[in-house]
């Protein structure tokens, strides 16, 4: 059976570029396209496809959260994000949400087809550029917890307090009920929350999480 594909793009030009791709390869089977993220949720909620191209930038809801949509309920569905955007935040958003791939849009159309083929073969198809990046920031977040073996205050980067804070906030609970957890109130939590993001010199509970995770604090 040929792979099929649902086109999530608000732009004419890339939603004809790829559909051409997809139309003139015996191995895969156009399911349609939608120009929202509302339209992309109904067609996927009506028939999963084996793969989703996504635009992250739809112009009524952010394309994240059509990711996440497809990973809580249509995990057969891949979601490979083909977007202009290349920096460091939406990238991570998207992987966490669960995009199996990102490519940047001046990919060629025969790009996308062979990317399409190295997804279901299991792989991650990542544009270059962004491969390196997500490398490089892979090994700035690992380089800290070098030296832990030869110094014991390295593991206490945080708090047990302020771990527990963590662990909480990565459920995506509200600030009011982590605070009724920890017997706090919302405005020691923001502080805390403030205070971890210093520590781990990130911006955003996204980036916190992730930071954490890769220097063992989680």
């Amino acid at each position: 059976m040929p792979t099929t594909v649902l086109i999530v793009d608000d732009e004419p030009e890339f939603i004809r570029r790829f559909t051409n791709a997809i139309l003139t390869d015996p191995e895969l089977s156009l399911a349609g396209s939608a120009a929202t993220a509302r339209g992309a949720i109904a067609m996927l909620d009506a028939q999963p496809p084996d793969v989703m191209l996504l635009d992250l930038g739809l112009p009524d809801r952010n394309g994240v959260e059509v990711i996440r949509h497809a990973a809580q309920h249509h995990r057969g569905c891949d979601v490979l994000v083909v977007t202009m955007f290349d920096d460091d935040q939406h990238v991570i958003d998207a992987i966490e949400a669960g995009a199996a791939g990102y490519l940047l849009k001046d990919a060629l159309a025969e790009s996308i087809v062979s990317s399409i083929r190295e997804l279901k073969g299991g792989g991650s198809p990542i544009s270059p550029g962004i491969a390196r990046r997500v490398l490089e920031r892979f090994r700035v977040a690992v380089a800290p917890a070098q030296p832990a073996v030869k110094s014991p205050a390295a593991p206490s980067l945080l708090t047990e307090r302020e771990t527990e804070l963590l662990r909480l906030t990565a459920k995506g609970l509200s600030f009011d009920t982590i605070g009724e957890l920890m017997g706090i109130s919302p405005h020691t939590v923001v502080a805390h929350v403030r205070k971890i993001y210093r520590k781990l010199a990130v911006h955003s509970r996204g980036e916190a999480v992730y930071e954490a995770t890769q220097l063992g604090l989680l």
